[in-house]
């Protein structure tokens, strides 16, 4: 990944917190037929290994299991905030008007060896534990032991786990860092303005960044 040294997030628990508030990840892997994408929730465990281990589970009918090479290690990429800038924003347009739109946005991507489990108790464990990260704050969370026994049963036997031990962990939180302070204040500005989700995630991180 490119990485400007003022855009670096090298804070393993940063980086950490990003993956959990966003375990959306898109898993990247090679094959013999090349590169294979695709988009699953991991659950983090920090505890295990030097950078901790992401676990999740994929369709069976999903060759990505198959057909990767275990000898080239797999890439999750996980997306935080992420927002577009205007230069309208920025305070050097009314003074220069020497500017250009950009993306601003926060990003993880994690490297490591995959292992394929086709363990029953482990996908159970590992579903039980997704669901209820993910129901955790609903007012009526729902939980696995809802549905029927057999059913959950059926669908175990139709999804396969995966397993990666992080051996390299990248952040790059690319947030207005190289702009002028008056300009970086035009971004939170603008960005509250607009007021939606995104922009407010990326509003926050905006300020809580400097030079």
């Amino acid at each position: 990944m490119y990485q400007p040294p003022h855009h670096r997030e090298d804070r393993l628990e940063v980086q950490h917190e990003l993956i959990r508030l966003h375990p959306l990840g898109t898993l990247v892997t090679m094959t013999k037929s090349g590169l294979v994408a695709n988009a699953l929730p991991f659950i983090l465990d920090a505890a295990r290994g030097a950078y901790g281990t992401l676990q999740a589970h994929l369709a069976r009918a999903n060759t990505q299991w198959r057909d990767f090479e275990p000898a080239v290690h797999a890439l999750v990429i996980f997306q935080g905030p992420q927002r577009y800038i205007t230069p309208s924003w920025y305070a050097v347009k009314q003074e220069t008007g020497k500017v250009v739109p950009t993306w601003n946005y926060a990003v993880v991507q994690a490297s490591g060896p995959m292992r394929v489990v086709e363990d029953r108790d482990w996908l159970a464990t590992q579903i039980a534990a997704l669901t209820n990260k993910l129901e955790n704050g609903r007012t009526s969370p729902w939980a696995v032991t809802d549905a029927p026994p057999a059913f959950v049963e059926a669908q175990l036997k139709g999804i396969v786990g995966i397993e990666i031990s992080i051996a390299r962990i990248e952040g790059k939180w690319k947030v207005s860092q190289n702009r002028p302070e008056a300009d970086r204040q035009g971004v939170v500005d603008g960005l509250l303005a607009t007021a939606d989700e995104q922009s407010l995630a990326m509003a926050e991180l905006v300020r809580g960044r400097s030079k």
